[in-house]
């Protein structure tokens, strides 16, 4: 295994799968909680942290399965954040047996279509390239990280942005994801596994349309964290947590 990865506590194994544009370190504060309860997985995907860079085109559900089975972990329960959510969905749809829980926090969806203002904001974001500082200031003056910026946790995001930022430029061979055919957008139903749905009010307005897409999962729970931005995890860590733990003993 090549990948970077950290275990901590015991019990029923849990991984948590990152956002872009950061590593499992936006985990510090919500692995500690799951870990009183559960064996808590973290690992740093491919190009971010100290995982190796992308030489060729990337499965993050490939990668995932990898981990468990090096670990020789045959069922799990999944929490994935931003893109993490989408990885996830995807591995639980590619592999349903292997998932006992799901937890999506303010995820992504494979298939889903961006509305304009989010694209225009992502082609400014982008015209930044390869300015490093420029990308990340732009990046994260996205009103999506409102709340972060503004508080406590904006020196450790910012930092955590500008390595991943460093690394795209500097270490990676390729940028191309594959993902599962067809798209999860257009098989949400075929999704069986117990599944919590979280998100913060400070989003873009597609994450309101892509909870939309989830309500046609046949057992899913909706929460909203009052004042979270995207980055939950730092933010809100012990409220999403308690939602998790909550979430793992009832299910």
């Amino acid at each position: 295994m090549d990948l970077a990865y950290q275990t901590q506590g015991s019990g029923t194994p849990v991984v948590l799968v990152h956002s872009p544009g950061v590593d499992s370190r936006e985990w510090k504060y919500v692995a500690p909680q799951l870990a009183r309860n559960h064996q808590v997985i973290t690992y740093d995907g491919r190009g971010t942290g100290k995982s190796p860079a992308p030489q060729k085109p990337t499965s993050l559900v490939e990668d995932l399965r990898s981990l468990l089975d090096h670990l020789e972990i045959d069922r799990v329960s999944l929490v994935g954040h931003s893109m993490g959510g989408q990885a996830v969905t995807d591995f639980a749809l590619t592999y349903p047996s292997r998932v006992d829980h799901l937890v999506l926090i303010a995820p992504s969806l494979t298939g889903f279509e961006h509305s304009q203002p989010f694209i225009d904001w992502m082609a400014q974001v982008n015209a930044c390239a390869p300015d490093v500082n420029r990308l990340v200031e732009q990046s994260l003056s996205g009103p999506n990280y409102r709340v972060t910026m503004s508080g406590s946790e904006r020196d450790f995001l910012r930092e955590m942005h500008t390595l991943y930022m460093t690394r795209v430029f500097s270490e990676w061979k390729s940028f191309e994801v594959v993902w599962p055919m067809p798209p999860a957008i257009e098989r949400l139903e075929e999704l069986v596994v117990n599944t919590l749905f979280i998100q913060g009010t400070v989003e873009w307005e597609d994450m309101q349309r892509i909870a939309e897409q989830f309500k046609r999962v046949q057992d899913i729970r909706f929460e909203v964290v009052e004042g979270a931005d995207h980055m939950i995890t730092l933010t809100h860590a012990e409220e999403l947590a308690g939602l998790i733990l909550t979430f793992l003993a009832r299910g």
